[in-house]
């Protein structure tokens, strides 16, 4: 949703509004509050359906103050998406743009389709020309306007399910004091129907039905409603699946659960051997680099597809090879051509990545597949290869070349 100049000249001129924000600078305090100014334009409050434009290099006058927009500046604005800190991700785009003669950096947001939005388990509003923390009435409201649209797939509600299918004391103690700031939970009053619904764990606070990722994430029994909520890994001894098995598994239950016991697997499976020549001090290698396993796997679990398939993700480990499988193929902006291109990111199942990112395994967004790489390269090991067509994605982890 790029504006064109006489759009973003008109923001200018009327200066800060519901739409608008000015900094003058992208250092000091000013980057906490753009990160805020973003929250709160995806979280579009008046329901304008607009974008929000932070304009970098003006001042409250709406006069531009000269300040240099270099590459660094617009990719430091540009992670704000990915740095994991806001979350869902936003939709937005940053460029710098020629404006009363002067390059001034852009940053345009858009309405998020899953509100609310957090920043650091906060939930920033815009009220007028000032930003503020959401009431629980505006969490009411943002909660309705997201039931109301086109959700995604993870946060529709499952007909039939109940709050006695999730596990409300997980919620309480762990996922909670994770997801918002200590502060927003000692001092708010929400009930916990309300904050279920504010972390999409629920429809609404008037409709207390699960939602797919309150299943996923806090469900005592997930398979029960989602027979493909699972992690099906095989072990071979051999190159082919005609070879024999020596390990089977169907990894499932909750969301950390199931993560925690797929990171078990692959640990158990990856020995280690310790290379006494190449050092001064003893090094301890093993067969595949850990971090580009545990970023694969996720990866498949994030961006998988739960519609119209009975499929799991497969983890198949040979011994010259692993394979990882994710039903659902290429989504959004990620196509056949660009996948795994540097930059090139999309959310099948937003409000999921959310989560992990919220249980800790995720750090940042849009970035598996780049730490993988360079996980394997600095043990040895080839990039891995990726094998995309409409109906699964599949990565080949390949042994180390002798």
């Amino acid at each position: 949703m790029r504006l064109d100049d006489r759009e973003l000249e008109c923001l200018l001129i009327h200066g800060e509004s519901f739409r608008v924000e000015c900094k003058e600078t992208s250092r000091g305090d000013s980057p906490n509050a753009i990160r805020e100014a973003v929250c709160a334009f995806a979280n579009d409050l008046p329901g304008s359906g607009q974008p929000g434009v932070i304009f970098v290099g003006v001042n409250d006058n709406r006069r531009p103050t000269g300040f240099e927009i270099s590459d660094e500046i617009l990719r430091q604005l540009s992670d704000i998406k990915t740095d994991g800190l806001t979350v869902p991700p936003p939709a937005m785009f940053v460029e710098k743009r020629r404006l009363r003669g002067f390059d001034i950096a852009v940053v345009t947001v858009v309405p998020s389709d899953s509100p609310p939005t957090r920043y650091r388990g906060r939930i920033h509003v815009r009220i007028g020309p000032r930003r503020g923390l959401a009431t629980a009435q505006d969490e009411r409201i943002l909660n309705e306007r997201r039931r109301a649209a086109a959700v995604p797939f993870d946060i529709q509600p499952v007909p039939g399910t109940t709050l006695s299918d999730l596990n409300l004391r997980q919620f309480g103690e762990d996922y909670l004091p994770r997801a918002f700031d200590p502060e927003i939970l000692d001092t708010n009053e929400r009930s916990e129907v309300e904050r279920l619904a504010a972390t999409k764990m629920i429809a609404s606070a008037d409709d207390a039905t699960p939602t797919i990722l309150g299943l996923l994430t806090l469900g005592k029994s997930p398979r029960d409603y989602l027979t493909n909520a699972y992690v099906q890994f095989l072990r071979i001894n051999g190159t082919g699946l005609a070879d024999p098995i020596i390990d089977e598994e169907s990894i499932d239950g909750s969301l950390g659960q199931m993560l925690r016991r797929c990171d078990d697997k692959l640990k158990a499976h990856n020995r280690t051997a310790v290379d006494l020549t190449t050092a001064v001090t003893e090094r301890r290698v093993t067969t595949y680099p850990l971090p580009a396993l545990q970023q694969i796997a996720r990866n498949a679990i994030m961006h998988r597809t739960y519609e119209g398939t009975n499929a799991p993700v497969r983890i198949t480990w040979f011994n010259d090879r692993i394979e990882i499988q994710s039903p659902g193929g290429p989504f959004g902006n990620v196509t056949t051509g660009n996948f795994g291109r540097a930059g090139v990111t999309d959310y099948r199942n937003p409000n999921l990545s959310d989560a992990m990112k919220v249980l800790g395994f995720v750090q940042r967004f849009g970035v598996g597949i780049a730490i993988a790489r360079r996980a394997l390269r600095q043990e040895g090991h080839r990039d891995p290869e990726f094998l995309v067509d409409e109906g699964f994605v599949t990565a080949i982890i390949r042994g180390k070349q002798n």
